[in-house]
């Protein structure tokens, strides 16, 4: 018979055992993990895309002195592309007999094209969403310069040779995000009132932006194309460009999400292999009388081969199917956190995901159906069996290897995935070598329980290595089911913490040194706890271990725009909350005045720099020497200040130095900076609640949709303990069979299987709480820089889970046993 026609059929009669469907549901499981993430992902991306793009009101922004050629405005146009351009300088604003230096920008119509301007008709008041900037003849001012000139709407101000009109108040402005410590408040015009204003000639310092958005891979070709013409005064800024906060709650987001599925994944592998390795002791007759009839191994391992085949397509598309739909419910979650339509998702996820699950039906059941084609025909009459073939250590490697590719592809980094991998092995082993010795030490209780519990007791005994194999994976389904409630109540909720409804929302920057104690003293008769106060010094990165940096050598454009601007260095006795030293070691603290640096760890990755680097940077005329002696990872999601590189104190004293600062203000608090920027006009105060909102908004919704992909964990956990159940059904049902016909009544015979499963399900609970714990704190420490919490009621509460729900999934797996009459198991003996 054709070996494909064989397969099905066998397939269609076996439907009805449970490791077909615990295979079937497995797969599904997997796939539908792996898809729904995939859709949702790639939809998500052009969102996260336009959220980050929102900072710089674009996909791509070009700066240069001087105006862009008209021929970069016309490429991106032809490539399908929006385009727009701004012109920003400062100047002096006129109103009346006052005055005050502004930061303007003047807007094209298009601008902006990604994000919404936000204007008021009164400082911090109620505000609204303008289709596009000011008209021609008026401007908008943002609240510090709308109070410094004592305005109001309607009034007229003076740009350079223009008379224009005060009509809104800018309350926010999307790329202002990008350049949080512009000294000068806002001022913004319409680009076609420039000229009147005679300010922008022949040397003026002006800075012109083309701003570029639209499909990603038109984006990417303007870039390639425009790269190459850009001389030494001209840069891109994209989307790595975009502030350091977003960007890290949109990364650890992904994380979340991309672990959620690959815990589902993995859990459901156990599963598979579980019922795989059931489904292969089970067809080891059937294949022995197939051998007698003639059938080959050839056929035979076709014939195996097809029947994963045929479980694989069916539950990858049945998963795929699922995930699609899944995926909607994510989109529903977090879609709001751009505030417009996702873009339909494309076929790739799909293909990956049926990849996917082919993959782990293949990694962790074939071994086990190997040695069905190696079944003696003399099996008919001999009931044993030789050792696994060499062959599927091989196939062990290659599932492996195919495994770790998927977690490397799921995580999205190397690391991350290996360390996963590594601590999912390592918690397999040990929880393994934990379930063995656990059922070992049972054996010294059978005789001090009651009968029932010794006839469960004894079936766990004497079923050593099924029943470790069994605690194993009731133990990681009870993991799962632990840490996804660990997850929820701790870690997310950690990550939320994180910014808290009082974090700071305000920073005021440009204090002088002179002006602390009377800024102190405001805070204070305002009843305010006066916040820490940073001193922050300008300088240019000038040379590394005394070569002169030179922007040109750097292909990483985020890495050539930080060497051709200022950094904003500090000074500080010990690393302030939120910095934790990861390579080198901190100065001590009589180390006042020493030539040592701290530099933050990313941005030393970018320019190359390592702990025992020389770093020299030029401030104010002047060189300052040091050597890196520490790199440190920053909480930049936490809204305090912090800084790339951080001297100790005495290094940087004495040159011209600004002091910053920020902290919490509530809405209805907001007069507290009008009192501020009076009595101190060169105090800039910057509002960055908008900002905040949209973390906390992706927190939340990220939150959310983390919870909902680890249930397919969950039901990967409950597909495990149906197929642990499973695996021992033959078994129990020739024991139940012998003890019914020696006397043994169904009341025993339930009270014995709430025994062993109870039992097992209480050393599961044990061990699936111990993982859970292991798997959390790595979770935390190495993955989500997150503080974790160890909860004594874990251990109860994995325990009472394992007892209590492997105990009732035991006896409804089990109830066949209890229903088979004992006459009809012993004929098929």
């Amino acid at each position: 018979m054709n070996a494909a026609r064989f397969s099905l059929r066998a397939l269609r009669r076996e439907w009805r055992s449970g490791e077909v469907r615990a295979l079937f549901a497995a797969v599904l499981i997997a796939v539908a993990a792996i898809t729904s993430v995939g859709f949702f992902a790639d939809r998500i991306e052009g969102a996260l895309r336009l959220q980050a793009g929102e900072l710089l009101a674009a996909d791509l922004r070009v700066v240069s002195p001087t105006v862009p050629p008209a021929n970069w405005f016309n490429a991106a146009r032809q490539d399908g592309l929006r385009t727009a351009e701004t012109l920003s300088f400062p100047s002096v604003v006129v109103a009346g007999d006052r005055t005050h230096l502004a930061a303007v920008k003047a807007v094209g119509p298009a601008y902006p094209l990604r994000g919404r301007l936000q204007t008021a008709r009164r400082p911090f008041g109620p505000t609204r969403v303008a289709a596009a900037g000011p008209g021609k003849g008026s401007v908008w001012v943002d609240p510090q310069l709308f109070r410094d000139l004592r305005l109001r709407l309607g009034d007229e101000v003076q740009v350079g040779a223009a008379s224009v009109r005060v009509t809104r108040v800018l309350a926010y402005e999307p790329d202002r995000g990008g350049d949080l410590f512009s000294v000068a408040p806002r001022l913004m015009m319409n680009l076609a009132d420039v000229p009147a204003t005679r300010l922008v000639q022949p040397g003026s310092r002006v800075r012109y932006a083309l701003l570029v958005a639209g499909a990603p891979r038109a984006v990417a070709r303007f870039r390639s194309w425009l790269k190459p013409r850009l001389d030494a005064t001209q840069h891109l800024e994209d989307l790595s460009d975009a502030r350091p906060q977003l960007r890290t709650a949109i990364e650890r987001g992904r994380h979340f999400l991309g672990l959620a599925a690959l815990v589902a994944v993995l859990v459901a592998g156990v599963a598979i292999a579980i019922s795989a390795r059931r489904y292969a002791a089970r067809h080891l007759d059937n294949a022995a009388v197939l051998r007698c009839l003639g059938a080959g191994q050839g056929w035979l391992t076709r014939t195996y081969l097809l029947q994963v085949l045929w479980i694989a397509v069916g539950g990858g598309v049945a998963g795929t199917l699922l995930g699609f739909g899944a995926q909607s419910v994510l989109a529903a979650l977090l879609g709001g956190v751009v505030g417009g339509d996702l873009p339909p998702p494309g076929w790739l996820p799909a293909l990956a995901g049926l990849s996917a699950g082919l993959v782990a039906l293949c990694g962790f059941a074939l071994p086990p159906l190997l040695r069905i084609r190696r079944v003696p025909p003399l099996r008919v009459l001999r009931r044993d069996l030789g050792p696994l073939p060499a062959g599927a250590v091989s196939v062990y490697g290659s599932g492996l290897a195919a495994v770790t590719a998927l977690a490397v592809w799921q995580a999205g980094e190397l690391r991350l995935a290996l360390m996963f991998l590594g601590g999912a092995a390592v918690t397999v082993l040990a929880l393994g070598g934990c379930a063995w010795l656990l059922v070992r030490a049972l054996s010294g209780l059978r005789r001090r329980v009651g009968v029932a519990w010794r006839f469960g007791l004894a079936n766990i005994v004497r079923r050593a290595g099924t029943s470790a194999v069994q605690v194993l994976g009731f133990g990681l389904g009870v993991m799962a089911l632990v840490l996804l409630t660990l997850v929820r109540t701790d870690l997310l909720s950690d990550w939320r913490h994180s910014l808290p409804p009082d974090a700071p929302n305000q920073f005021a920057i440009n204090i002088q040194t002179a002006q602390l104690p009377a800024v102190r003293d405001l805070f204070r008769s305002a009843r305010r706890t006066p916040p820490r106060f940073y001193p922050m010094v300008r300088g240019r990165l000038a040379a590394v271990n005394g070569r002169p940096v030179d922007p040109s050598t750097y292909s990483d454009p985020r890495a050539r725009h930080l060497v051709e601007r200022d950094f904003n260095l500090s000074w500080a006795e010990r690393p302030q909350a939120g910095n934790r030293v990861v390579a080198g070691h901190w100065w001590p603290a009589a180390g006042a005045g020493i030539h040592e640096f701290s530099v933050e760890a990313g941005i030393a990755r970018r320019l190359g720099i390592h702990v025992g680097d020389r770093l020299t940077y030029r401030v104010a005329g002047e060189t300052v020497d040091g050597t890196v002696t520490s790199l440190r990872s920053v909480q930049w999601d936490s809204f305090h200040p912090n800084f790339f590189v951080v001297a100790p104190p005495g290094l940087l004293q004495g040159y011209p130095t600004t002091w910053i600062c920020s902290f919490h203000l509530a809405a209805r608090d907001k007069d507290f900076i009008n009192t501020l920027v009076r009595s101190f006009p060169n105090v800039t105060v910057i509002d960055v609640e908008a900002l905040m909102s949209q973390v906390r908004r992706i927190m939340d919704r990220v939150s959310l949709a983390v919870q909902y992909v680890f249930l397919f964990t969950l039901g990967a956990g409950l597909v495990v303990l149906y197929s642990a159940v499973q695996a021992t059904q033959h078994e129990r049902l020739h024991e139940g069979a012998v003890l019914r016909t020696l006397g043994a009544g169904r009341r025993q015979l339930l009270l014995g299987l709430i025994g062993e499963f109870v039992t097992l399900g209480l050393l599961a609970g044990l061990l699936g709480a111990l993982g859970a714990n292991v798997v959390g704190y790595f979770l935390a420490e190495h993955v989500l820089d997150l503080p974790l919490k160890i909860h004594p009621l874990w251990w109860l509460a994995g325990m009472l889970a394992g007892g209590i729900g492997v105990g009732l999934a035991g006896i409804v797996g089990a109830r066949h046993v209890l229903r088979q009459s004992p006459l009809q198991t012993l004929r098929r003996i």
